[in-house]
């Protein structure tokens, strides 16, 4: 067992109990509610599978992004939205590890393409300011942790320096959503 998991171990067992839940998930936004759905795949992992650690951050892998395909969006798509979230973190909201904005087409995102300096995307930042991809890493001893592609097609291009800011330039702007979840013990 690594240092860093050796150490967390106890805190994750501590505080298995504890987690942000699916109620404030970015998925319930009512800014981004849309009776449209779009097919959100990845041939990394199925939909509810476990997610690889080579997709993983920090000391469980080398944080490669996963390769990403949906199905078209609909006419008038003018951005994409893409937020990874994890709502087993043991605090109050769920945990944003990336969120990106991009042009509609091509339909799919390659494996490693999520990253902070490709042109293609235009990040928010997240925890601790961070952008680009920042994969799954559940609280070693912590269990379980759902993690969840959401995907969003757009009319607008909103802008904002965050997503809580951006929500309500979002609100009558979502023509489709569609969701892909993994998991992660940790």
């Amino acid at each position: 067992m690594k240092l860093l998991a050796l150490l967390l171990t106890p805190l994750g067992l501590l505080l298995r109990r504890k987690r942000a839940g699916s109620a404030h998930s970015i998925r319930n936004a009512p800014e981004l509610a849309t009776s449209t759905s779009l097919e959100l795949t990845s041939p990394s992992f199925a939909p509810g599978g476990t997610i690889p650690l080579r997709h993983a951050t920090m000391d469980l892998g080398p944080n490669i992004s996963p390769a990403l395909a949906w199905s078209d969006p609909p006419a008038g798509t003018t951005r994409m939205l893409l937020v990874l979230e994890d709502i087993d973190v043991p605090i109050a909201r769920p945990g944003r590890h990336m969120i990106a904005f991009f042009d509609p087409e091509p339909a799919h995102i390659g494996e490693g393409e999520l990253t902070s300096d490709n042109p293609r995307f235009t990040y928010l930042p997240v925890h601790r300011g961070r952008t680009g991809y920042q994969g799954p890493r559940p609280l070693p001893g912590h269990g379980v942790h759902h993690y969840t592609f959401h995907l969003y097609a757009l009319d607008t291009e909103p802008a904002g320096t965050g997503l809580d800011d951006l929500l309500p330039q979002l609100a009558g702007h979502v023509l489709a959503s569609g969701h892909l979840e993994g998991t992660l013990r940790g």
